[in-house]
């Protein structure tokens, strides 16, 4: 009895070593590359359980970034994430998949249409100091 009462006590303290060690809450610095060269940009993740929250800063054709927000999940080390931004063509929705490769890394690819053609671009994030 005692050893099972051990032993259960160890599984649950994995599994709260395991959720803590997967907190992505903070700000990251993504980059990635598409045709018009290297960009990177703030994501902001705010992660309650296996939900997050997400704010990026979109690059703008002119003037300065805008912030866009989007929901998504963590599952483990699997990231998914949705931002919809408002362009001249109308709404635009990317969808983010990736993996948290250590506490301050994580790198995924998502699609961009560009003119008509689907192109998968991949990125990587680091997470910005606090």
């Amino acid at each position: 009895m005692k050893k099972a009462a051990i032993g259960f006590m160890a599984l649950i303290l994995a599994g709260v070593v395991a959720f803590a060690a997967a907190s992505i809450t903070g700000t990251w610095e993504m980059t990635y590359t598409t045709q018009r060269g290297e960009r990177k940009q703030d994501v902001t993740f705010t992660q309650t359980g296996e939900n997050l929250e997400v704010s990026m800063m979109m690059p703008q054709r002119q003037g300065d970034p805008v912030e866009v927000k989007g929901t998504g999940t963590i599952k483990g080390n699997d990231i998914t994430f949705k931002i919809t931004r408002t362009t001249q063509r109308g709404e635009m929705t990317t969808e983010y998949k990736g993996k948290l490769v250590d506490d301050n890394n994580m790198a995924g690819s998502f699609e961009m249409n560009m003119g008509g053609n689907a192109t998968t671009i991949e990125w990587k994030a680091v997470r910005k100091p606090k």
